[in-house]
């Protein structure tokens, strides 16, 4: 009710003062108030960009906007309020645009346009005028700034602005996750001295985050990166066992899981639970995950096993890594460039290339500031069609707003590709490195073999007078079930192995050395 009535006196005509420059205006104006968005946006346009008085066009530029978003050309709407936006606190209906900005923003979920715009635009001169903003407005403000300061390192400025949202905030979760992921980044000013204040204050922020009451669905994936935050956290801390529990609260076959899992196979490697760790990454290389690019995954497994002294399964282990990986470093070379054309790269998420390994592929799409490129993208192609085809097509005003659409297409796809280029980047990186780590390990491996003949261990003899007993169970409502070869959805990310040791026992005479 209150909405409404803040509505209608928004909507009240202009002073008479105005009306010999407000006819078209008013005509609008009785459009809009009759839900006749068609007939109001062409006449709202007209009073816009008439040589009239001031206060008239910027008061038809902003329903001009509101017509637009009414009639669900919500990417149109967003580009009427930031040229509001962007004209500064002097324009009539400024706080107003602000207001319907933050409103595209949810609607869209866009996170790299707006949030920049209003982060341009969150400068001294303002900032006492939007205090004024509606209490929920100015939290989201705060937030999507908050993220920008985050991506740009800017620490302290991102910490203000994400404590700075209320607890009845619908985005209050998301703050207090970010600011955990702000709190916990060795890059904040401050460690190491105050290292250890910081990581609690993390960590609280992260249990918050847990236990926020926001709608379910934006909720469940913030809880979601909130328990891997609180992993990655216990895991630089040493806390092993801790980042564990974590890591394992991730609910199965969530976005994350995966993720989950291979951060977990670390922290279980580092708590020496080597059978745990070796459980993780079974579940990831179960067929599920065919197509995902964890190349590090077959890094960590060859090092449980070279702990172990298990150099077979090393071996075994590593040949798996090169056949898998080898091929895609020679795939990616043609799409490496460190100056190439920021369209095509966007072009090889947009559309799967064949030249491109699909796991690559996958996981350059995966990334979730591309993911909302390219959801953007496709509503803006849906709204310029739709401007061509319907009842403004021809129009002064569906002419220009396809211009702008155009416009934030070009910009888009430049922000996409400059996205797509750094993921690809790190794809390669990330081959580089691990084969380069994988030489290690068989080189490695080759001399420890080596030390171990001529010191005249019998290793197969050491591995034969072992046995191995089924691991522990959790408790009494756990079964067991011995892994024969096959993947059965149920068990995925429930596997244990238990390990023989290929290492001879330490003699008085080594453990001094």
């Amino acid at each position: 009710m209150n909405q409404l009535l803040r509505l209608l006196v928004v909507l009240a005509p202009l002073a008479a003062a105005a009306q010999q420059d407000s006819g078209g205006y008013n005509r609008a104006l009785a459009a809009f108030n009759a839900g006749d968005f068609d007939t109001a946006a062409p006449l709202f346009f007209q009073a816009s960009e008439s040589g009239g008085d001031a206060q008239v066009r910027g008061k038809a530029e902003y329903f001009l906007a509101q017509s637009l978003a009414k009639e669900g050309l919500l990417v149109s709407a967003f580009i009427s309020y930031a040229a509001i936006v962007n004209a500064g606190p002097s324009h009539p209906s400024y706080l107003k645009g602000v207001e319907g900005l933050v409103d595209m923003q949810q609607q869209l979920d866009e996170q790299n346009l707006i949030p920049s715009i209003l982060n341009q635009a969150y400068s001294d001169e303002v900032r006492d005028q939007w205090v004024t903003l509606p209490k929920e407005v100015l939290a989201r403000i705060n937030y999507l700034v908050g993220t920008v300061s985050q991506r740009r390192m800017r620490f302290e400025e991102a910490r203000t602005l994400l404590e700075a949202v209320p607890k009845d905030s619908r985005v209050y979760s998301k703050a207090r996750y970010l600011l955990g992921v702000v709190l916990a980044d060795p890059r904040f000013p401050g460690r190491p001295g105050e290292g250890d204040t910081l990581d609690k204050e993390a960590l609280a922020a992260f249990n918050v985050a847990l236990s926020g009451t926001e709608p379910q669905v934006e909720l469940r994936a913030t809880q979601h990166l909130a328990l891997i935050g609180l992993g990655r956290l216990h895991y630089r801390r040493g806390e092993y066992a801790e980042a564990s529990a974590a890591y394992e609260q991730v609910p199965r076959y969530s976005r994350y899981w995966d993720q989950a899992l291979f951060e977990n196979g670390f922290a279980r490697f580092q708590n020496e639970d080597f059978g745990g760790s070796l459980g993780s990454l079974q579940a990831l290389h179960a067929p599920q995950f065919a197509g995902a690019f964890q190349p590090e995954s077959w890094i960590l497994k060859a090092t449980v096993y070279y702990y172990s002294c298990l150099y077979d399964e090393v071996k075994t282990t590593l040949a798996a890594f090169d056949a898998l990986y080898g091929p895609m470093a020679k795939q990616l070379e043609p799409f490496a460039a460190e100056n190439g054309d920021l369209v095509q790269a966007f072009n090889l998420v947009a559309s799967e290339n064949k030249g491109l390994p699909r796991p690559v592929y996958l996981w350059m799409r995966n990334n979730e500031r591309i993911r909302e490129v390219m959801r953007v993208l496709s509503r803006l192609d849906e709204e310029k069609q739709g401007l061509r085809a319907g009842p403004w097509r021809g129009t002064p005003l569906a002419k220009q707003t396809v211009a702008a659409l155009e416009d934030v297409r070009g910009t888009l796809l430049q922000v996409g590709g400059t996205l797509a280029r750094s993921r690809m980047r790190e794809a390669v990186d990330n081959l580089r490195t691990f084969s380069d780590q994988a030489e290690i390990i068989r080189v490695q491996t080759a001399l420890d073999e080596k030390d171990l003949l001529q010191a005249g261990v019998d290793q197969k003899a050491l591995l034969t007078r072992q046995s191995l007993y089924r691991p522990k169970m959790p408790g009494p409502a756990w079964n067991y079930w011995k892994f024969q070869g096959e993947f059965w959805i149920d068990e995925i990310g429930y596997y244990q192995y238990t390990l023989k040791r290929g290492c001879p026992a330490k003699t008085p005479e080594t453990q001094t050395h």
